[in-house]
């Protein structure tokens, strides 16, 4: 039986946090020095089958959220899309989002953006690339690359609107240990491929050869449950079914469980007159 109890939240002092986060920081640039793998970099070659595609808008009317946050989103985002577009992970590479990326500095020219902190909205520099990462994470597991690294928000802030993806279906980042980090353990060449327009942002992993299979997302056991300690959670599992190209179900496969402290009302009663 898979884990429905979440423990109380601990709110940590801001010192606690600052060296914490020097500390991991540290321990993930020497990862990718000393870890042994081999990362992905970006090449002018092109691969000529596509294997997953998707889009999301750039804006969205979330409630008690800035509109200028979101438009220094889109900002933010124009300069970590060329970074990433056009990288080429080959048999036995990694591909890091970070290293790939590096530190959304304001010198870079990235702006206060939406982060979430402790279940809060708030701003910091760079703020927003979480689309980013979903939206690398949503192809992934629609391909036969390996997800080595997945973060999720311990916390689901917003309740679902215009909803198209599972809940818990996205990967959170935060610089540099809160990576998306995947892996090819194919014999196929695989390339990144990202652009902006002026309301989406869209992606496509390509492929050197015709796709084998094809992958359906769905969730399963989807819960809203009353903990102990007085909050609610959110709680699901992501699967996918893998069909071969005539249509024939080959494997339903576990890919992630999510568990997310509720900031909202869970259930929301309607009066009749």
């Amino acid at each position: 039986m898979w884990r429905q109890t979440v423990a109380q939240p601990k709110y940590r002092s801001e010192f606690r946090l600052y060296l914490g986060k020097k500390y991991f920081t540290a321990k993930r640039h020497l990862t990718w020095l000393t870890g042994g793998m081999k990362f992905a970099k970006k090449s002018d070659a092109n691969q000529p089958f596509e294997y997953a595609t998707h889009a999301t808008p750039l804006y969205r009317m979330l409630k008690d959220v800035d509109m200028y946050l979101q438009v220094n989103k889109v900002a933010n985002l124009k300069i970590a899309v060329p970074r990433l577009s056009r990288v080429t992970v080959r048999p036995g590479e990694t591909f890091s989002f970070w290293k790939l990326i590096g530190k959304p500095t304001a010198r870079k020219g990235y702006m206060p953006g939406m982060v979430l902190k402790n279940g809060k909205v708030t701003e910091a520099t760079g703020g927003g690339l979480c689309q980013l990462s979903n939206l690398v994470y949503w192809l992934t597991i629609h391909t036969p690359l390996t997800v080595i690294e997945r973060h999720r928000h311990g916390y689901d802030v917003f309740p679902d609107s215009n909803r198209t993806q599972p809940f818990g279906s996205g990967a959170t980042c935060f610089y540099n240990y809160g990576d998306l980090m995947i892996r090819n353990d194919t014999q196929l060449t695989f390339q990144l491929i990202l652009d902006i327009t002026q309301q989406e942002l869209t992606g496509a992993w390509m492929c050197s050869e015709p796709p084998e299979f094809k992958y359906e997302v769905y969730e399963k056991e989807h819960l809203m449950k009353s903990q102990f300690w007085g909050g609610y959670t959110r709680h699901n599992l992501i699967h996918r079914k893998k069909y071969d190209t005539s249509g024939q179900l080959l494997d339903d496969e576990y890919v992630v469980e999510n568990h997310a402290i509720m900031m909202y009302a869970p259930f929301i009663t309607t009066k009749t007159p």
